[in-house]
C-alpha cells in the first residue's frame, strides 16, 4: 500500500523540484530510437542565449510539452530535442555592452578574445534558460541538448553553404542591402521592422543646366543628395515630357545629373519628379540598375558621412541633414517643408534606424528554394494551424528577394570562404584552406564575415539529428511531426526551415505547424523592457507553482490568437490545484479497507456510478480528439469542467454517505473503486497539462507503474458511455439545482429539510426519482418527497419550478422562519418606499428635467420603474407569508 498521507495544504514548492529530479534521474525524458514504434519528435524553437525566458516562451514551451507527454502516454517513440540559439547580432550587442561597461571594446581585445567572452556569456545564460525550462517541467530529452554552434552543427551549416554555392545558389555581389549603424553589419529584409513616423518632406530646386529653369524635387532624406546620380520621372507625365534627357545641377554640390524616365515614379507622390540615389535606396538601386547609374556611397558604417561629402564628413547622418538643409535655405535652394508621415526601417535587434546602402555581401537566390517550399504546403504536405496561416506563408514566399546572409560580425558561423591574395581566387571549402588551389600561394585570407544567425537555424530539424551523417535518429525522427512556434517567425524561420529541408533534408522538416499568438499584459500590450510590464515566469513558478503557470498559459487559450495576462486568471488556476488536491485529499482519507482487486458487477453500480463512469468516458473522448486537433486550450478545460463541477461538486458529494458507511461494505467498496478508477485515470488525462501535482497526487493513491508519466493514455473507454444514466441524473441534478435556487430564493433556514412534491411530465422518470431519492435530501435537504402522479393536485401556496420532465413544488410551510422573513421583506420595503420617493420628487422637479440630459432624466426613470417591480414582488411574498 502507498503512503496515503499526503498534507492538508497544497504546495508546490515541495515536491516539483523532487519530481523533476525524479524524471531526469531515472532517464524518463530521454528516447532511444525503436524501430518497431511510431515515431513522434518534436524539436524546440531554440531561445536565444541573450538572456533568459519570458511569458511567450513558457507557453511555447508548455505547448510542446504538453503534446510530447501526451503521445508519450499514448506508446510512440517521443523525441523532444532541446537546445539554444547563438543569436548572432544579440549575443555581440550584449557582450559590447559589457565590454563598454568595463571600459574597453572588441576592437581593442581583438576577435579571438571577444569570441572566447561570447562562449563564456552562452554558457552563463544558456544554463539560465536551461533552469527555467526545467522549472517549467518540460520533459525535453537533455541528453541530446543540441547549440548552434556546436561542432555538428557547425559540420552542418559548412556542408550547406559550401554545397549551395557549388551549385551557384549561393553568390557574392555588391548589391544593396540594410545597414546598421548601431550593430555595424548588414541585415536581411526580415530583420528590419517599419514603424509609421512623422517626419518632413523637403522640396528642393534643382537647376536646369544653361537654363533659368529648375526641377522641384521632394525628399525625406536630403542628406543622401551627396549620392544622387539622376533625377526620374514617369514617361507619361506630361510636366516633364520636355526635361526628359536634360542636365541638372546638382545644388551645393555642382555635380551634373540627368534626367532620365522610368515608370517605377509615382506622378502623384510629391512633385513626380524623385532624385535617384542608387547607393541608398532600393529602388533607386534598381532604377540606377536599369539606367547605368553610378553607385555613390556617402555614408560609413557607422551612419556618419564619408570623405566625399566635403565639410560635411564625419558628421552624424542626422547633425548633416539638420546643417545641410540650412546651407539649402541660406542659398536659395529649399522651396519648402512640410510635415510627412512615413514608414522608417528600425533594426530588430537593438531599434536604430536602418540605412539603406550598397555593399558586398555574400546572397543566397531563393527562388528555386521556395518554389517547393509553397508546394509542400500546398499539396497539404505540411499543415499549418490555423489553416490561415498559409496564407500569409506563401505570399511572403511568392514574393521573396535574394537572402543576404553575410554579417559583418565576429560571432557565429564564419564564411568559408577565403581569398588569395596573389591571384585573387575566391576559395570556398568545406575543411580550412591554407594552400591556393589556383597558384599555390601561402597568402591567403579568410573571409572575416559570419553568416546570418537564421541560416544554422534553418537547418535546425535536420542537423539536431547528426544530419550530413545518415544517422538512425534522422531515418526514425525526420520528419519531426510539428514545430510549435509564434507567428511572428513564419519568415524568419518557418519558411526558411522547410526550404533547407526540402533541399538538404529530402523531406519536409515537420508535418504540422502549430501557431501561437504572443502573451500580452492585461490591458493587451507586447510584454517588454521599455514598457516595464515583463513577467518573469521563474517568479510565478516560485509563488504559484509551474503546474499554475502552464495551466493559466494554456486555458483560454486557442491557436493562432493572442492571449492576456491576468494574475486573476493565475489565482484561478491556483485554486482548480487547490480544489484538485482536496478531492484527493479525500478519497485517500477513505481508503481504509480498499481493495485493490475488487471489480464490482455490473448490478452494484448505482445511479451516480454510472453517470461518472460515462462523463468520465466522454471527457476522455473530447481531451483526446482536442488534443489531435491541436486545441489545447479546449482540452484544458474538458479536465478542468469535468474535475471541478462533475467530479468534485457532485460524484464526491454523492459517495460520502457510502463511503462512510462501514456496515455495508459492498456499496463501500463499489463508491472506492469508482472513485480510484475515475480519479487515477482523471490525473492521466491531465498530466500532460500539470505534471507534477498528478505525479504526487499519482503516487500516493492505489497505482501500477514506476510514473504517471510511463502509465498509457486512457483509452477504449467507450463501454462506459451510458446516455440513459446520464439523461436521469441530468435530470435529478437540474431538479437538485432548482430546489436549492427556490431555497436561496425564499432565505430557507441553511440546514433545515423542506418538504418537495415533484409532478412528472416524462414518466419515464417517476421510477428513477424513486429509486435516488436520497440525493435530493443529500444534495438540496428534500424530506419528505412525494411524488404526485394526479395533476389535480398540484398544491397551492408553494414555490415552483420547471426542469426538464419534472415540475417542483416547494409548500412555503415550514420552508422558512415566517416571523423573521417577515420582518426583513418590510424592511426591504421601507427602503424601496424611500427610493421611490426620492426619485419622484426628482423627476417632478422641473428645473431638474429641464437642465439635465435626456439619458441621465431616462435612466432615473429607469430605476424608479426598477424599484416599483421590486416593491411589488416583495409584496408579493409578504401576502404569501400572511397565508402561512
Amino acid at each position: 500500500m502507498q503512503d496515503t498521507n499526503i498534507p492538508k495544504v497544497y504546495d508546490p514548492q515541495s515536491f516539483e523540484k523532487k519530481w523533476y529530479e525524479f524524471w531526469e534521474q531515472n532517464k524518463l525524458f530521454h528516447a532511444e530510437v525503436e524501430k518497431g514504434k511510431k515515431p513522434y519528435s518534436i524539436v524546440i524553437p531554440p531561445p536565444n542565449v541573450t538572456g533568459q525566458l519570458h511569458m511567450g516562451h513558457a507557453m511555447d514551451n508548455t505547448l510542446q510539452d504538453i503534446l510530447i507527454r501526451f503521445r508519450r502516454m499514448q506508446g510512440y517513440n517521443t523525441l523532444w530535442m532541446p537546445g539554444c540559439d547563438h543569436a548572432g547580432i544579440a549575443t555581440q550587442a550584449k557582450v559590447d555592452a559589457a565590454l563598454r561597461e568595463e571600459g574597453t571594446s572588441r576592437y581593442e581585445i581583438g576577435r579571438e578574445k571577444f569570441i572566447e567572452r561570447a562562449w563564456a556569456w552562452k554558457e552563463k545564460f544558456g544554463s539560465r534558460i536551461m533552469y527555467q525550462l526545467r522549472s517549467l517541467g518540460s520533459s525535453c530529452d537533455w541528453d541530446r541538448e543540441r547549440f548552434t554552434m556546436d561542432e555538428g552543427c557547425s559540420k552542418a551549416v559548412r556542408e550547406v553553404f559550401v554545397s549551395l554555392y557549388e551549385e551557384g545558389l549561393i553568390y557574392q555581389g555588391t548589391r544593396i542591402t540594410n545597414w546598421c549603424p548601431q550593430c555595424n553589419t548588414a541585415l536581411s529584409d526580415i530583420e528590419v521592422e517599419h514603424e509609421n513616423e512623422m517626419g518632413h518632406l523637403y522640396h528642393i530646386r534643382y537647376q536646369v543646366k544653361d537654363t533659368d529653369q529648375y526641377v522641384e524635387i521632394a525628399t525625406t532624406r536630403p542628406e543622401t543628395m551627396f549620392g544622387d546620380t539622376g533625377v526620374a520621372v514617369h514617361p507619361d507625365d506630361i510636366r516633364y515630357k520636355a526635361l526628359v534627357g536634360k542636365t541638372l545641377i546638382l545644388p551645393i554640390v555642382g555635380r551634373q545629373i540627368p534626367v532620365f524616365a522610368d515608370s517605377y515614379v509615382d506622378p502623384q507622390f510629391g512633385t513626380g519628379a524623385v532624385k535617384v540615389t542608387p547607393a541608398h535606396d532600393p529602388n533607386d538601386f534598381d532604377m540606377g540598375q536599369r539606367h547605368g547609374l553610378e553607385q555613390i556611397l556617402i555614408m560609413d558604417n557607422d551612419g556618419t558621412m564619408a570623405e566625399n561629402t566635403g565639410k560635411y564628413s564625419g558628421m552624424d547622418r542626422y547633425e548633416c541633414r539638420r546643417k545641410l538643409v540650412e546651407e539649402l535655405r541660406e542659398k536659395g535652394f529649399l522651396l519648402s517643408i512640410e510635415e510627412h508621415e512615413h514608414a522608417v526601417g528600425h533594426c530588430s535587434r537593438c531599434g536604430t534606424t536602418v540605412e539603406p546602402m550598397v555593399s558586398k555581401q555574400w546572397f543566397v537566390k531563393m527562388q528555386s528554394l521556395a518554389e517547393p517550399a509553397i508546394e509542400a504546403v500546398k499539396s497539404g504536405k505540411i499543415k499549418f494551424v490555423p489553416e490561415r496561416f498559409t496564407k500569409i506563408y506563401c505570399n511572403w514566399l511568392e514574393n521573396i528577394r535574394d537572402w543576404c546572409i553575410s554579417r559583418q560580425l565576429w560571432w557565429g558561423h564564419q564564411i568559408p570562404a577565403w581569398y588569395c591574395e596573389e591571384c585573387g581566387a575566391t576559395i570556398v571549402s568545406r575543411e580550412d584552406v591554407v594552400i591556393c588551389p589556383k597558384c599555390g600561394s601561402h597568402n591567403l585570407k579568410r573571409d572575416e564575415d559570419v553568416l546570418d544567425t537564421w541560416f544554422s537555424s534553418a537547418l535546425w530539424p535536420f542537423e539536431t539529428m547528426g544530419w550530413p551523417e545518415q544517422t538512425a535518429e534522422l531515418r526514425q525522427f525526420y520528419p519531426t511531426s510539428v514545430l510549435v512556434t509564434g507567428y511572428d517567425i513564419i519568415f524568419f524561420w518557418v519558411a526558411r526551415m522547410v526550404m533547407m529541408g526540402l533541399k538538404f533534408g529530402k523531406d519536409i522538416p515537420f508535418k504540422h505547424v502549430f501557431i501561437h499568438g504572443l502573451v500580452r499584459d492585461s490591458q493587451g500590450r507586447k510584454m517588454s523592457k521599455s514598457l516595464g510590464n515583463g513577467i518573469d515566469p521563474v517568479d510565478v513558478i516560485e509563488k504559484y507553482g509551474a503546474d499554475t503557470l502552464r495551466f493559466m498559459l494554456i486555458t483560454g487559450n486557442t491557436p493562432g490568437n493572442d492571449m492576456r495576462f491576468y494574475w486573476e486568471r493565475v489565482e484561478s488556476a491556483r485554486n482548480f490545484a487547490n480544489k484538485l488536491w482536496n478531492a484527493s485529499r479525500f478519497m485517500l482519507m477513505n481508503l481504509e479497507g480498499f481493495d485493490a482487486k475488487f471489480v464490482p458487477a455490473e448490478a452494484d453500480y448505482t445511479l451516480a456510478d454510472k453517470w461518472i463512469l460515462s462523463r468520465y468516458a466522454h471527457t476522455v473522448q473530447n481531451v483526446t480528439q482536442n488534443l489531435e486537433n491541436f486545441e489545447l486550450g479546449e482540452a484544458a478545460r474538458s479536465i478542468y469542467e469535468f474535475i471541478w463541477n462533475e467530479l468534485c461538486d457532485w460524484y464526491i458529494e454523492l459517495s460520502k454517505a457510502r463511503l462512510y458507511d462501514k456496515e455495508n461494505s459492498t456499496a463501500r467498496k463499489v463508491a472506492q473503486y469508482v472513485l480510484g478508477y475515475v480519479l487515477e485515470h482523471t490525473l492521466r488525462l491531465l498530466h500532460p497539462f500539470m505534471p507534477f501535482i498528478t505525479e504526487e497526487i499519482w503516487q500516493h493513491i492505489p497505482h501500477d507503474g514506476k510514473s504517471i508519466m510511463l502509465s498509457p493514455w486512457p483509452d477504449n473507454e467507450s463501454a462506459k458511455l451510458d446516455a440513459d444514466s446520464e439523461k436521469v441524473m441530468t435530470a435529478i441534478m437540474d431538479a437538485i439545482k432548482a430546489i436549492r435556487n427556490i431555497r436561496a430564493q425564499v432565505n430557507a433556514v441553511p440546514g433545515k429539510k423542506s418538504e418537495v412534491i415533484l409532478h412528472f411530465s416524462d414518466a419515464g422518470l417517476i421510477g428513477e426519482f424513486e429509486k435516488n431519492q436520497s440525493y435530493l435530501t443529500t444534495l438540496a435537504a428534500a424530506e419528505p418527497v412525494t411524488i404526485w402522479r394526479n395533476s389535480a393536485d398540484k398544491p397551492g401556496n408553494a414555490m415552483t419550478a420547471v426542469v426538464d420532465g419534472v415540475e417542483i413544488y416547494l409548500p412555503m410551510a415550514g420552508l422558512i422562519d415566517v416571523q423573521k422573513e417577515t420582518a426583513r421583506l418590510n424592511k426591504e420595503i421601507e427602503h424601496l418606499n424611500k427610493e421611490i420617493e426620492r426619485l419622484s420628487k426628482k423627476l417632478s422637479n422641473r428645473g431638474f428635467l429641464a437642465k439635465a440630459p435626456a439619458e441621465i432624466v431616462e435612466k432615473e426613470r429607469e430605476k424608479q420603474k426598477g424599484y416599483t417591480e421590486k416593491k411589488n414582488a416583495v409584496e408579493e411574498r409578504l401576502s404569501y407569508l400572511a397565508d402561512l
